[in-house]
């Protein structure tokens, strides 16, 4: 009989314990930033919906050649491309020692005014590395093409 009543009370506590966990989870979640599970949008999803000038997204695609221009002190203005699309994108800042004209990039900012506002820059890390969800976005524009014959440079 005391045995019964002990697991019991055992899996009550197993249970009690087990809610309070996924009570937590949930708590932590709904303090997370807005942006902790930010993936990126592509030109052409940027243009399709605009977002608001308040909103803090990511936007990625190729930087297009020839684009690239320097303003006044470290200003960069570039065109990002997803092969359909295109959006210019204003940087104040260092840019990446790999950022570079026909490469992958994902930038960080608002939409203002039709540009893209950047307050940061992510480059690929080698002449081989395309960002997974960017090289997927221009596979599903038909625009991809993998630098080593291969199917993919991720």
């Amino acid at each position: 009989m005391a045995l019964g009543r002990l697991k019991k009370r055992r899996r009550k506590q197993v249970i009690a314990i087990a809610l309070i966990c996924i009570a937590s989870v949930l708590v932590l979640l709904k303090f997370l930033p807005d942006n902790a599970f930010q993936f990126f949008r592509s030109p052409t999803e940027v243009l399709t919906a605009l977002p608001s000038p308040n909103e803090e997204f990511r936007i990625g695609g190729l930087v297009e050649t020839g684009s690239v221009a320097r303003g006044q002190g470290a200003t960069i203005s570039f065109v990002v491309s997803d092969g359909t699309s295109s959006v210019p994108v204003e940087f104040t800042g260092i840019l990446p020692d790999l950022f570079s004209e026909g490469q992958g990039m994902i930038a960080t900012g608002k939409f203002v005014d039709g540009t893209f506002q950047a307050s940061e820059i992510l480059a690929k890390h080698d002449e081989e590395y395309m960002p997974k969800e960017v090289a997927d976005a221009l596979k599903e524009q038909g625009q991809y093409r993998p630098s080593n014959g291969g199917e993919t440079d991720y």
